[in-house]
């Protein structure tokens, strides 16, 4: 295991950014890493103060110094992996931490299979969840920073009946008064096609809402997953139409 933070060298090993303050009348943004690979969480810390130099990160890589960090601090976005040194499941317990206390955002980014772990971290109110090894920089930053704004800037739900959702805004969609278990890219797809229901949307206009990955065989994809996370709450979901050659459509259903 790492040791924690504060006993890392500032300077030569852990990552600091040049640029790490506001204006003295501003509050500085805040974010935790939780990560206990070193190049990793330094990584994740260079990305974010290349995007946003203003921002303040915060690397902790241990369960312990996490906890503590977390007491102590209001962050307004954790990122965090689950398994730290022989914990297999430390993020688990930190996702719950934080949830009794400010109920901070929280982005999992971990090793462990995107298909089995992304449902378990939304159950525990994780905003998003990216496997490593699968995403490129700008797929991180992308996400990282919707976060951030929808946490800062959050709407009421619309009725129970209706599908709620802003991929820019809200935390996550719902159907019927459910929340639907959905990646950000995902999001946008599922925007897409609600805005123009009742119209074919094409391949070539959903590539305008993905960031990596514009081929047919990719928007297939995520339009399965939209479908495989509705029908985890309503399993007689059929409100997307696959149009042959052409694209999708939303058609409401009776």
């Amino acid at each position: 295991m790492l040791p924690p933070a504060h006993s890392l060298p500032s300077c030569e090993e852990k990552f600091t950014p040049a640029a790490g303050l506001l204006g003295n009348t501003s509050r500085m943004t805040r974010v935790a890493i939780i990560e206990d690979d070193l190049p990793i969480s330094n990584q994740l810390a260079g990305w974010i103060a290349a995007a946003r130099p203003g921002i303040q990160v915060d690397q902790w890589f241990n369960r312990d110094d996490a906890e503590a960090a977390i007491a102590r601090e209001r962050y307004d976005l954790v990122v965090l992996d689950i398994e730290l040194g022989r914990e297999r499941h430390a993020g688990v317990a930190i996702i719950n931490a934080i949830n009794k206390r400010h109920a901070t955002p929280v982005l999992v980014v971990s090793a462990m299979p995107a298909a089995i772990y992304r449902s378990i971290m939304k159950a525990l109110d994780a905003w998003d969840y990216l496997q490593k090894t699968t995403f490129e920089e700008a797929d991180f930053i992308d996400t990282f920073l919707e976060i951030l704004r929808a946490a800062k800037d959050s709407k009421p739900a619309a009725p129970a009946s209706e599908l709620a959702m802003d991929p820019l805004r809200q935390r996550t969609p719902t159907w019927r008064g459910q929340r639907i278990n959905l990646p950000l890219t995902a999001q946008r797809i599922l925007a897409a096609l609600f805005e123009r229901r009742g119209q074919v949307v094409s391949y070539e206009d959903l590539f305008e809402v993905v960031k990596s990955g514009r081929n047919r065989d990719n928007i297939r994809k995520h339009v399965s997953t939209i479908r495989d996370a509705f029908r985890e709450i309503d399993p007689g979901f059929e409100c997307i139409e696959n149009i042959p050659m052409r694209g999708f459509r939303w058609t409401d259903q009776a």
